[in-house]
């Protein structure tokens, strides 16, 4: 169970730092499209897993049809098009109130992935912690004005897409791990890498910015860098933390376990912006940091 935990704790960070990739970068008009940097990222992603599986090709296990076909699924649901639609919100709302949108994770799933044998009354403490937090850093960012622009509700039903599309992902990527007990966290990663990657290319071809145009932009350097340190990092091994942390824990606890994300997101947000969180921000992340102490000691 700990080696779970750390595994799901470690994917969190790896993850925070898609929140505040796209703030590094100019995005929209006169920027970069929204699909160059999801399609960057999920390419480095699929080469990546491509790579692995062809250097290990004695020793790997290759997908079956039916295996192929859901890896397909899943990665639209909780990579190219997850990634794609936060992407958007980050650049019409900010980075805060789209991290506290998809913070809201871990309570569907824990609603909507709750073990039978485990009492509601156990996931109430943990439950009433997160939300609180939430609330808490919600007002928070309200009263700072965060985020407030011209396309700022547009952000806020993207990141709403986002989470419904990350929330469905994480409750059947559970379930078809446990359904076959047989398959390597490490295999599945990089199946869902390679479906990944094509959906990427797929992207980019449909609406992304051509390669003469990305190239000939003096920030086209610190775009590959991105793309590199997101696909690599945020992508393919947080992915395997992820399916490790999968395999061993149920799915409500590994809900409460993305609290971590929101986390680190705001803890990136606020060094990349160069100023401390104020004492009711570091009030909620105490907040979410009790919710998930009191949530792993429920699935005890």
């Amino acid at each position: 169970m700990l080696s779970g935990i750390l595994a799901g704790l470690a994917a969190g960070a790896l993850w925070g730092l898609v929140f505040v990739a796209p703030r590094m970068i100019p995005m929209g008009a006169g920027g970069y499209a929204s699909v160059d940097l999801a399609a960057g990222r999920f390419a480095v992603y699929g080469l990546v897993s491509a790579a692995v599986m062809l250097l290990g090709l004695g020793r790997r296990r290759w997908p079956t049809g039916r295996q192929a076909v859901a890896a397909l699924g899943m990665s639209l649901l909780g990579f190219s098009g997850y990634y794609l639609l936060l992407v958007l919100a980050i650049r019409d709302a900010g980075t805060e109130m789209p991290s506290l949108i998809i913070g809201t994770i871990p309570l569907w799933i824990m609603l909507l992935g709750k073990p039978t044998n485990l009492r509601w009354a156990a996931l109430l403490p943990g439950l009433a912690l997160t939300l609180a937090g939430l609330l808490m850093m919600m007002g928070a960012t309200h009263d700072a004005g965060t985020g407030a622009g011209q396309h700022f509700w547009r952000g806020i039903g993207f990141a709403l897409m986002a989470l419904v599309s990350w929330t469905v992902f994480a409750i059947l990527n559970s379930a078809w791990l446990k359904r076959h007990p047989d398959i390597r966290a490490t295999d599945w990663t990089n199946w869902l890498g390679v479906a990944t990657g094509l959906g990427a290319l797929l992207m980019w071809l449909a609406s992304g910015s051509g390669v003469q145009v990305l190239a000939a932009r003096d920030d086209a350097s610190r775009f590959a860098l991105l793309c590199l340190v997101a696909g690599l990092g945020s992508a393919w091994l947080a992915t395997i933390l992820w399916s490790l942390a999968s395999q061993r824990l149920s799915a409500s606890l590994c809900g409460q376990l993305i609290v971590s994300e929101t986390l680190f997101a705001l803890l990136y947000s606020f060094a990349w912006d160069g100023h401390w969180p104020t004492s009711v921000q570091l009030y909620a992340c105490v907040l979410f940091m009790l919710g998930i102490l009191a949530s792993i000691r429920a699935h005890r």
